[in-house]
Parts: C-alpha cells; sequence; structure tokens
C-alpha cells in the first residue's frame, strides 16, 4: 500500500464542497458533470422540486454503443451537518494525518465518489462489453430522498443495469442486508384550558401518551415474539418514540403535542403494515379526545419510508464482487441505505464501499487511506472484468 492513493486528490476536492443536506449540492454535481463531459459522457442531471439540489445519472456504453444492462455504482453527495461537534480540523478542508484523510464525507461517502470520478480515464478508455452507469443522488441523510426519482429514471430510460453497488461504507466488505427505515410524525391537538379547569381542556400531551405507549408494545412484541433474523445484531424489528414537543406553561392544559417516532424492520415485517396499525392506534386516541371536545384532532405523517435489504445468497451480484476478491460479511448491518431503493426495481444490488460506518457522522470523520486504496483495486478489478481484452 502506498500513502499517496490516485483518487486523493478528487475526494479532496469533493470534500471542500460543503453539501450537508440542508443546503444545495450543485457546486458538486457540476463538478462531476464537466469531469464527465471532459471524458466524453454527457450527465443527465435531473433538479428535485425546489431547483436548489440534483441528482446526477451518467452512463458510459459498452464499445458496441449499448447502453442497457450493466454495473450501477450509486452514492449520495450530501453529508450530515457539524453544528456542535468538536472538530481539531476544518471540516472542510482535508487533511491527511497518521494514514488517515480527516474531514466531512471522507467516509460518507465522497471517499467512494472520489475513487469514482478518479477513475472515469480507465472507464471511458475500456472497450466495456456492458455499460457502466454512475448514479450520485441527493438528500440520501435525509430518508434517502432522491433515491426514489434516480431509481424511476433508470426505469424511465430504459437502462435495466442488472448489478448495483451501493457505496456505503462497509470496510470494503460486502453487505447483502439491512432493514427499512421509517420515520412517523403524529400531531396531536387538543383543547388549551387553565390549569385550574381541566374538564374544560383537552390534554394534547396525555393522549399522546396512550399513543406512546401503543408503539412502545408494538416494540415489545417484536422483541419477545419475533419474528428474527439473527443475521443482525439486534434480531428483531425495531420503534422507538425519539422526539416529543408539547407544553407552554406549567398552568396550562396543552393543546399540542408533537411525536416523532422510527421504526425499523427485518424483510419479514411488511413497513406498510406497520404504518397502517400506528394510523389505526392514532385514529382511536382521536376519538377518545373528540369524546372530551369534538374539535380536537390527530394527524398523521410519514416522511420517510426507506425499504430494508435482503438479497439472496444466490445472488449475481453477491457473484461478482466475490469473483473480484471481496470478502461477503456473514451478518447484516444495523443502518439503512439507498439500496432497497434499487433492489426494489428488480435490480441485484449489494452495499460496499471504503470506510468504517464508526466513523460516519462523527467530528473527526475519516478514511483510512489503506481503505481508499482498497476502493481502488476494485475499481480496477470491475473494469478489467468488463472490458472485452478482459
Amino acid at each position: 500500500m502506498t500513502d499517496t492513493p490516485r483518487s486523493l486528490e478528487w475526494i479532496e476536492r469533493l470534500v471542500r464542497i460543503d453539501t450537508t443536506s440542508r443546503g444545495s449540492n450543485l457546486e458538486l454535481i457540476e463538478v462531476v458533470a464537466e469531469e464527465l463531459r471532459r471524458h466524453g459522457v454527457e450527465p443527465d442531471i435531473r433538479p428535485d422540486p425546489t431547483g436548489q439540489k440534483a441528482n446526477l445519472l451518467a452512463t458510459i456504453p459498452a464499445a458496441d454503443g449499448s447502453r442497457t444492462g450493466g454495473v450501477v455504482l450509486s452514492g449520495h453527495t450530501d453529508v450530515v451537518p457539524v453544528d456542535d461537534q468538536e472538530w481539531t480540523s476544518d471540516p472542510f478542508a482535508p487533511e491527511v494525518r497518521d494514514g488517515r484523510l480527516y474531514g466531512r464525507g471522507t467516509c460518507d461517502m465522497k471517499g467512494y465518489l472520489g475513487v469514482i470520478v478518479a477513475a472515469l480515464p480507465e472507464l471511458t478508455s475500456a472497450r466495456l462489453r456492458e455499460p457502466v452507469h454512475l448514479a450520485f443522488s441527493y438528500d440520501e441523510e435525509l430518508g434517502c430522498l432522491g433515491g426514489w426519482p434516480m431509481v424511476e429514471a433508470i426505469g424511465e430510460l430504459g437502462l435495466a443495469p442488472r448489478v448495483c453497488v451501493v457505496g456505503e461504507p462497509t470496510s470494503m466488505r460486502v453487505v447483502r442486508g439491512h432493514k427499512s427505515v421509517n420515520t412517523v410524525h403524529v400531531t396531536f391537538t387538543g383543547v388549551a384550558a387553565h390549569s385550574s379547569l381541566t374538564p374544560q381542556g383537552v390534554n394534547a400531551i396525555e393522549h399522546a401518551a396512550r399513543f406512546i405507549s401503543a408503539v412502545r408494545q408494538i416494540a415489545d412484541g417484536w422483541r419477545a415474539d419475533g419474528p428474527h433474523d439473527e443475521a443482525y445484531l439486534v434480531p428483531a424489528s425495531t420503534a422507538s418514540v425519539n422526539i416529543v414537543h408539547g407544553g407552554i406553561a406549567g398552568n396550562t392544559v396543552p393543546d399540542r403535542c408533537r411525536v416523532e417516532l422510527e421504526f425499523r424492520t427485518i424483510d419479514a415485517v411488511d413497513p406498510q403494515q406497520v404504518v397502517d396499525r400506528l394510523r389505526a392506534e392514532a385514529a382511536e386516541v382521536e376519538q377518545q379526545m373528540q369524546a372530551e371536545q369534538p374539535g380536537a384532532r390527530v394527524q398523521v405523517d410519514v416522511p420517510a419510508m426507506v425499504p430494508g435489504l435482503d438479497t439472496p445468497t444466490d445472488s449475481p451480484a453477491l457473484a461478482m464482487l466475490r469473483d473480484l476478491g471481496l470478502e461477503v460479511a456473514e451478518g447484516k448491518v444495523t443502518y439503512g441505505t439507498e439500496a432497497g431503493q434499487f433492489a426494489g426495481t428488480g435490480i441485484a444490488t449489494v452495499v460496499c464501499g471504503p470506510g468504517d460506518i464508526a466513523q460516519a457522522h462523527a467530528a473527526d470523520e475519516y478514511v483510512e487511506l489503506s481503505q481508499v486504496e482498497e476502493c481502488e483495486h476494485f475499481l480496477d478489478r470491475l473494469v478489467a472484468s468488463l472490458a472485452e481484452d478482459g
């Protein structure tokens, strides 16, 4: 291993662009687009509804001009905030120290993106037997919001890839499974009153507490009765209420309470059925509130439903990466990715990328340079395997 991966300059360039999810990713998208055009590839850039963010989809065609089939290399361009974190260096001024590259996004996941962009000369000069597609998305960190329009675009263009590699940090081991990730926001609207006149009000917090108790019962049932998947560190589906806002004063019956919860399901549990159950629990609480005051109500919003991934052990994606010398992890991972969105369209999908998830989102985020080099070697072998003379 050397101390300077050939993709280091590109990774550093991408890290210097602040693509925190609350802002825009357009500068990064345009930088990558310019490099693609420099190598004769015209990217398909698709803005989000605000026009402040965009997905980038590009196809490096096969030697015969075919754009159908092939392999997708997928990654997200956004990063999480650095607010209130104590960094020892500027998070957007990447630094190499002791064999590691520090900076926001080095691990999650601009290391992977930089390796791909740096490999464009090899990708575009090889006589490929099948195409390679690059899929760089926005707002993965906000609930894989850019993943849905990305897979829709792939379908609309008729690209029909056979394999997708989502480059989230896995220490370059091939991961075939993760749980679904779902967020639900429930707003309880009661009736305010002076606390000495409680019968005249409807206490939104107390009714929210009934709903919270129901969520805990669902989670306890999964933990005790399953179904279970022992490939996970936590083998059951999980649910937890993580944010509660309500009340304005100690002597006022609160007329509003907002509850934010998350649940993650293994493949044997249908997330939509869980949402339906939560809606039913909320409707029951609403009936109780309206029995006190007809104007009370409960609103349920589902900001994100990210599907899980459960790639079969005989998947062509696993076979391909094994043939390229990568290790397939025995277990499944606890975090969510866009992989389930690709797999849901019939593309054989796995997760594999440089870096350790333990460093993602943390202060002083870093990626080991040895991991970057390992990813470079993987991409070299992939290009060679797809080349006509490979």
